[in-house]
Order: structure tokens, then C-alpha cells, then sequence
């Protein structure tokens, strides 16, 4: 009989899939980690515990004791739950500009959720500098009552996903995989099952799908921080490097556009079956140009990180996608008629 002690003990060891269209298209097998099955409904559930196993173990978080983070959702719903199967009290700061989807479901954890305007990093009212002051502000007034979880520049993130996702990754393939691609926001995923994989196989392409907007892919490819464009997508992209993604062994790197990443997305989810959120379609992107920048034969993997139902009012609404100048399919129009 195999019975699971709590949360914590089933966050990790997703299946990976085969996706069939990017495959097909390309010549290549490209497959994805379907983080989206975790119990927090994210790749971040692994985030969040990496994060916290690493404080327990340093004496960072007592019993009783109270998280506080700045996310832009999937992290802090991993922190809420892990923080009430574990007996800690949570505390979110979180920009007010996030999916409805998301901000319910954190709040659906009992986390006490504090919305935020959306400010660059530089500004003193960035969701994370309010998350690390106010930590600060009650350990003033009871030392060793909270733990700020830091997220971007904690490098236990990186660290676990180095343990974890890259090394599952490395056994589910049988070491057959030749590139691996995704995102970053924090930066840990792709920091940490880059170094994972390329400690297994040196010659291992690992590669960034960056969003319109942000600046990692100008930092990649020139050394320098330049955006351009916009994207629809959340929790990925930036504007600095954190420490999780600083170092992180990068070969190459793209700007993905939103009317290339949403169609992909709608395709996988009417064609089959899996629904996840816009991320995904960026990775999914991504996936698909290093096949081709491989060639047929090879065996590409990527993330699969959140559900599509945590964005349905923005990448499953015609008229959103409209607005955003992003192809509309006639099935999600059939769907949602005007």
C-alpha cells in the first residue's frame, strides 16, 4: 500500500508528454513536463517547497511561524498550501494587475492577500520589496515570527529544480534528450534543470522563450537589458537578473511574440486536450523553434507550468483576444459568441 504523508510528499514526479502537433510539425519528439498536474496547479508548487524545506532545515522558520512572499500568484498558492498542511500562517503581496483566476485561488488557500499596484522592480512599492519589508517590520516586533520567502534571489528555488525537475527529466527520458527550453520569471526552473542536464550531457542545448516585453532574451543573445513589444502572459519575463537566473547555462534565447504563443496554446487544448496557461504557449513556442533549430530526430523538452482555467478571462475571451490583436479559432468563437 503506498499512502502519501501530506502535501508536500506529492509535489514533483509529473508525467511527460508527448505532444503530438509540435512533435509532428517539426520531425523532432517534443515533450513537456505536465507541471500543471501538481497540487497547487503549478510548477511553482515545487518553488515554493524547495523554498521552504531549505528554511526549515536552516532554522529561518519556526513552528507557528509566518510566510510572507511577493508573487504574482502561482508561487504564493504553493506557499498557502504547503504553509497550512504544515502550520504557518501566509501572507501574499501581490500586483493587483493579475489574473482574477489567481488571485481567487490564493485566497482559496486561506493566504491573507495583499493586492498592490503593478510597479517596476526599481520602485520601493514593488510587490516584493513590500513582501520583504513587511517581513521585516514583524520580525521588529517579535524576532524569528516571519520568513521572507525571495523567491527571485533565493537560490535554494534554483537549487531544488536542479535536484528535481532536471534530474526526473533526465530519468524519464532515459538520458535521451538533446534540448531543453522553457521561460523564466524567477529564473529557477531553467537555471536549475540547465545545470542538471548540462552536468549529464555537456553538449546539451538549453534555450530561453522569452515573452514580448520582457528583457532576458536582449540579455542573452547581446548583454544587454532591452525590451521591446508587450505580452499578455503572467509570472514570466523580466527586467533584471536575479540571482537564480544569474549564471544559468543559457546557449540561446527568443523573443516570443503573443500572436505566435496564444494560437499554439488554443491548438494544444482543442486538438489535445490540455488546457494550460500562457506560459505554456510561450515554452510551447520555444520548443517548437529549437526542434527546428536541431533538426528531425532529436527530443526537445519543455513545461507545461500552469492550467489555462487560471487565465480563462483573457486567454480563452474572444473579445480580450481581439483587443490584443491575437487570432481568434472558430471553435473558441462557436464557444463564446459575442
Amino acid at each position: 500500500m503506498t499512502v502519501y504523508r501530506d502535501l508536500s510528499a506529492i509535489v514533483g514526479r509529473t508525467p511527460l508528454l508527448r505532444l503530438r502537433h509540435a512533435s509532428e510539425s517539426t520531425g523532432c519528439e517534443v515533450l513537456a513536463k505536465a507541471e500543471f498536474l501538481s497540487p497547487g496547479g503549478s510548477i511553482k508548487d515545487r518553488t515554493a517547497l524547495g523554498l521552504l524545506l531549505d528554511a526549515e532545515q536552516r532554522g529561518l522558520i519556526r513552528t507557528g511561524g509566518t510566510i510572507v512572499e511577493g508573487t504574482a500568484g502561482n508561487t504564493g498558492i504553493g506557499l498557502g498550501l504547503l504553509g497550512a498542511s504544515r502550520g504557518y500562517r501566509t501572507i501574499i503581496f501581490m500586483p493587483e494587475t493579475q489574473s482574477r483566476e489567481k488571485i481567487d485561488a490564493l485566497r482559496l488557500t486561506g493566504a491573507d492577500v495583499r493586492l498592490v499596484p503593478a510597479v517596476p522592480y526599481k520602485d520601493l512599492n514593488h510587490y516584493a520589496h513590500q513582501a520583504r519589508a513587511y517581513a521585516a517590520t514583524l520580525n521588529n516586533d517579535d524576532a524569528g515570527s516571519a520568513w521572507f520567502a525571495n523567491q527571485f534571489d533565493n537560490t535554494a528555488n534554483r537549487d531544488f529544480h536542479e535536484a528535481t525537475t532536471g534530474v526526473e527529466i533526465w530519468e524519464q527520458t532515459d538520458g535521451r534528450v538533446d534540448g531543453f527550453v522553457c521561460s523564466a520569471g524567477t529564473g529557477g526552473t531553467l537555471a536549475g534543470v540547465g545545470r542538471a542536464l548540462k552536468a549529464r550531457r555537456p553538449d546539451m542545448r538549453i534555450a530561453l522563450a522569452d515573452p514580448a516585453g520582457s528583457a532576458l532574451a536582449s540579455y542573452v543573445n547581446n548583454g544587454e537589458l532591452v525590451a521591446t513589444g508587450q505580452s499578455i502572459s503572467e509570472g514570466i519575463g523580466s527586467s533584471r537578473i536575479t540571482a537564480n537566473f544569474e549564471g544559468a547555462p543559457i546557449d540561446l534565447a527568443w523573443s516570443i511574440p503573443d500572436d505566435e504563443s496564444v494560437p499554439l496554446l488554443h491548438r494544444l487544448l482543442h486538438e489535445e486536450g490540455w488546457c494550460v496557461g500562457g506560459s505554456s504557449g510561450v515554452n510551447l513556442a520555444g520548443a517548437m523553434r529549437l526542434a527546428r533549430e536541431l533538426g528531425p530526430g532529436h527530443t526537445v523538452v519543455t513545461v507545461l507550468a500552469d492550467a489555462g482555467t487560471r487565465y480563462q478571462a483573457k486567454l480563452f475571451n474572444p473579445a480580450f483576444l481581439r483587443e490584443k490583436n491575437i487570432p481568434v479559432p472558430e471553435w473558441l468563437a462557436r464557444a463564446f459568441p459575442a
